[in-house]
């Protein structure tokens, strides 16, 4: 059965990475729901990426070792639901 989950994932800050990202989800026919992504403040060669996903659990599991494969990729983090994306979606923006 079908559920959101929440991936956040730190990487290089390269011009290919996203897409390399986004081929991955693509090829396994993953749905985006929502993604941000951003570069780190201290270091700009450092980003970060965090998005909704909607899939199955299993099929979850084979993306989360796709994307730690790439070389870029530094970490990846998989919570269920949608509650963390917009926990951490507010610690990046910027509210004046």
């Amino acid at each position: 059965m079908k559920q959101d989950f929440t991936v956040e994932l730190t990487a290089d800050n390269n011009f290919s990475v996203l897409n390399r990202i986004i081929n991955i989800l693509n090829r396994r026919r993953v749905r985006i729901k929502k993604m941000m992504v951003h570069e780190n403040e201290n270091d700009i060669r450092r980003g970060g990426l965090i998005m909704l996903l909607f899939t199955s659990p299993d099929l979850m599991e084979k993306v989360v070792a796709q994307l730690e494969k790439l070389i870029e990729v530094d970490s990846v983090n998989v919570y269920q639901g949608n509650s963390e994306y917009f926990e951490l979606s507010e610690k990046i923006v910027d509210v004046d």
